[in-house]
């Protein structure tokens, strides 16, 4: 999928996204509160409108989106329990013990409103104000999208000491809704299986993918018990026989903030946190302090990661700026500084979970995932303040601690502002400015063109003799790049490698508040490849560079212009006939076609391929497999950088046993 296709399907689905007003008075959840809006004649049609993509995030939406019914039944204080199963032929079943989907006769529409629900597109209880003060999702849309984008769906409803049951092909009923049996039960239950003809890449759920998700939401949502079920694979020490997870959480963003951060050394032991309701808005907040020098914050609306954050967070700065800059004026710690304290300081080293719920919302920017309600600022604001007040009167030891933290951090700001003035100084359009290494391309058109960002001279010498000099450009990276996870600041911009990239790329960074943003109208390239040998090592460059991307360009990985080059590992021949593998089943598949005599070359690195092999099988657009580099889930790429790259080995042993074959990261 191309990334102006991403771009275009995410701002579509985010876009759909709406709450109701908290402010009105709650009723019996009936048949009458479903209001029906409009057909969905062309779900099936522009299926990327509704749910993002038809590729690998666009199938696991379809999960979230059924999740999210359940999770607005437990915001509403109706459900405690959520359970998801993939099952053995990837259909996937969900199962709360909320409400249940309302089954009386639509007065409208004429035929049961469980029907309605799952027939019609903008059907929901979500519009009616008086069933739900605040709920996620995409405006009712998403149980119809998902039975709209299934080969079959069948929905159980467990409600009034009935069984009510209908099934779906195809987003049409198959018969009319009907009771199946008694129970003592109540709730809602969904089983669905995705339609190939629409998601034709791949119909396969990640277990890992959704037990991400299922995790983060049992903390954003504490007292909710979240499980997930995987009938694909055995494990005979789990009750079911199979690979199961169980959620819970007591202590919400409390318990969130000690998981993200538990790869990390802490700066103080203990977890500021916050719980309240500011201005009828109600606000969550935890942060802790660690030995490092970068900053996570992580914000949240209505379960939905804004990871492009908004007037929460912007609110969330301005709370912890000024109570921390009060503190440290009057304490006298800050009058041998020589030069003022900034924002960036008060937040290095910091990592921070910000959870609102807004009546109606409103997104804005990029991909619609960046709270604009103008109210929530100050709500989070005061909060934040009243919270840090209280907590560094009653903690002056920690406070004493953050205060000298944020004091290193501005002389390290100060050092780390003449490296970058070097590296702004170095990036310019003119071919003067440009690394010396590099080998551009002619056409001056950055839609156009693509950079290499190459292991080692062998490998990039390589590449620029069978690269097409019209838009593609070379940059050799000597060895491994700084590992800026545990480095400081003005070493990233003092690393002779990164300088090359960002003089490469043309971008600009910020000299505002976020001292760390970039201006991605100067970049020259809008297909960033990275390009390594496929062995440990290459690996290990790969992550090293990511890193870098995450912390530090984190805009261009958002943009989707990031990717990494998939080279071969094998050539197999027999007399003229030859053929590339990517893997050990490919090579023993092209092998046995063959039926003997056969040599296999195994490619250690990228400079045992000519030019010709380089081209054909890694660079040429016609052939190549490139992989581009998406965040789903903002919080566990944090973690997973903050394992791999961190100095805690324990963690990282742990991840690599279990991944051992296969320790691809997702992110």
């Amino acid at each position: 999928m191309s990334e102006e296709a991403n771009k275009e399907a995410e701002e579509n689905r985010k876009n759909s996204e709406d709450v109701r007003s908290e402010s009105a008075p709650m009723k019996e959840y009936s048949a009458d509160s479903i209001q029906a809006l409009e057909g969905m004649e062309h779900v099936r049609m522009r299926p990327s409108m509704y749910i993002g993509d038809v590729g690998v995030r666009g199938l696991h939406h379809l999960v979230y989106e059924v999740v999210d019914n359940s999770i607005d039944e437990a915001m509403g204080g109706h459900c405690d329990a959520i359970s998801v199963t993939i099952n053995e032929d990837n259909s996937v079943t969900t199962r709360d013990n909320g409400r249940g989907i309302p089954v009386g006769l639509h007065k409208k529409e004429g035929v049961s409103a469980l029907q309605v629900v799952m027939t019609k597109i903008g059907a929901g209880g979500k519009f009616d104000k008086d069933s739900y003060k605040v709920s996620g999702g995409l405006h009712g849309v998403g149980v119809s999208c998902v039975n709209a984008l299934s080969q079959h769906l069948r929905a159980t409803v467990y409600k009034d000491g009935k069984i009510w049951e209908q099934e779906y092909s195809k987003g049409k009923a198959l018969y009319p809704v009907k009771t199946i049996g008694e129970t003592t039960e109540r709730g809602t239950e969904v089983t669905f299986l995705p339609d190939t003809s629409i998601f034709k890449q791949t119909v396969e759920y990640s277990y890992e993918t959704l037990s991400n998700r299922m995790r983060e939401l049992s903390y954003l949502n504490k007292g909710v018990t979240i499980s997930i079920t995987d009938k694909r694979q055995k494990d005979e020490e789990s009750e079911s026989g199979y690979l199961t997870e169980t959620f819970y959480s007591n202590e919400g963003l409390k318990e969130f903030v000690k998981f993200l951060d538990g790869n990390r050394e802490q700066l103080i032991q203990n977890v500021i946190s916050m719980e309240g309701e500011k201005n009828g808005i109600p606000v969550e907040v935890a942060m802790v302090y660690n030995t490092t020098y970068t900053e996570n914050l992580h914000s949240y609306v209505n379960n939905i990661n804004t990871h492009e954050g908004g007037t929460h967070l912007s609110g969330f700065r301005r709370g912890l700026t000024g109570t921390l800059k009060k503190y440290a004026e009057s304490s006298g710690m800050l009058d041998k500084l020589k030069f003022d304290v900034q924002g960036d300081d008060f937040r290095e080293g910091l990592t921070a979970i910000i959870s609102v719920k807004v009546a109606e919302p409103q997104f804005e920017g990029q991909t619609k995932t960046k709270l604009g309600n103008r109210e929530v600022s100050s709500a989070v604001s005061q909060s934040v303040s009243e919270m840090l007040t209280n907590y560094l009167e009653e903690n002056p030891d920690d406070a004493k601690v953050i205060v000298q933290k944020v004091i290193l951090a501005a002389q390290a700001r100060h050092a780390a502002t003449k490296a970058r003035e070097m590296v702004q100084r170095k990036t310019v359009m003119s071919i003067g400015g440009l690394p010396g290494k590099l080998s551009d391309c002619s056409d001056q058109d950055p839609v156009n063109c693509e950079v290499f960002l190459v292991e080692g001279d062998s490998a990039g010498g390589t590449a620029k003799m069978g690269r097409d000099r019209k838009f593609q450009a070379i940059l050799p990276l000597r060895g491994k790049i700084l590992n800026v996870e545990k480095a400081m600041p003005h070493r990233v911009f003092d690393n002779e490698e990164i300088k090359n990239i960002y003089t490469a790329l043309g971008v600009t960074i910020g000299t505002d508040e976020d001292s760390k943003a970039l201006n991605l109208d100067k970049l020259r390239y809008h297909k960033v490849v990275i390009m390594c040998d496929a062995d440990v090592d290459g690996s290990h460059i790969e992550t090293l560079i990511l890193t870098f991307f995450f912390r530090y360009m984190r805009e261009l990985i958002d943009s989707g212009h990031i990717y990494i080059a998939t080279p071969p590992l094998y050539l197999v021949k027999k007399g003229q006939k030859k053929r590339y593998a990517w893997s050990d089943e490919e090579r023993d598949e092209i092998a046995n076609s063959y039926s003997g005599g056969v040599s296999i070359q195994r490619y250690k690195g990228l400079g045992e391929m000519n030019a010709e092999q380089l081209w054909d099988t890694t660079m040429n657009p016609d052939f190549r497999t490139l992989r581009q580099i998406t965040i789903d889930n903002a919080t566990e790429a944090d973690r997973v950088f903050s394992m791999l790259m961190g100095d805690e080995v324990p963690p990282r042993r742990d991840f690599i046993e279990k991944n051992a074959v296969y320790a691809n990261i997702d992110v």
